[in-house]
């Protein structure tokens, strides 16, 4: 369990870098944002968030100021609220996880976020994971439909469409990556500092237009049932 708990500690960490990229922000703002980032499946416990906010700040990566205008009353016995702010160091190292195009960024909640920072990421890099992560969902379309194939007569009906469900979900994302690798291979090739909008098709997961600059939108994934 414990190497579980240490992924979704580093894309946290990750989806904290990138957000303070854009400015500082306080702890109530930035949970906030982060639920767009993580997706409504993964809320953000301020038990979650203040540790890991420490520990970059520990790190060198963060820097918590006051609030500017927001100083301490005396007569409420109320604290400034701590802003953070990225650090000069933080924002080398957030360059550097942006970098990183393994067979880590293709799977399921890391390419979500990988995807929500595209805008800050090189189109050489952005390519490596999105051709990555078609190829593991064709891989888990290969297993869906080798399974299906195989136990169709013994499942009930009700069994049968989940099944079919997943199925068909893993189908859509694949369409849809296709989609985005094309789009990728016409544009000119860039650090995509200016906004790129990608509009969903019918492959797409949710069907809305999502911008891709700095964490402000996300895609969902079609996982496999």
């Amino acid at each position: 369990m414990a190497p579980r708990a240490s992924k979704r500690t580093e894309l946290l960490e990750l989806a904290i870098l990138g957000l303070l990229q854009e400015s500082p922000m306080h702890g109530y703002e930035l949970r906030k944002r982060l639920s767009g980032v993580l997706g409504t499946f993964h809320a953000i416990s301020y038990g979650s968030l203040y540790p890991c906010l420490k520990e970059l700040v520990a790190r060198g990566w963060l820097v918590e100021d006051g609030e500017p205008g927001a100083a301490p009353s005396a007569m409420s016995g109320k604290r400034a609220r701590i802003v953070y702010r990225l650090t000069a160091e933080g924002k080398e190292h957030f360059q550097a996880l942006i970098g990183e195009a393994g067979p880590d960024t293709w799977e399921d909640e890391r390419f979500g976020v990988r995807l929500a920072f595209f805008g800050r990421t090189e189109a050489s890099v952005r390519m490596r994971i999105l051709e990555g992560r078609r190829s593991r969902l064709e891989e888990r379309l290969d297993a869906l439909r080798s399974s299906l194939s195989r136990t169709r007569e013994r499942l009930d009906s009700y069994t049968l469409e989940l099944q079919q469900h997943g199925l068909e979900s893993v189908e859509r994302e694949v369409r849809w990556l296709d989609e985005l690798i094309a789009s990728e291979r016409d544009a000119p090739a860039s650090t995509s500092s200016t906004t790129r909008t990608i509009h969903q098709s019918s492959g797409a997961p949710s069907g809305r237009p999502v911008t891709t600059t700095s964490g402000a939108g996300i895609l969902p994934s079609a996982h496999g049932v």
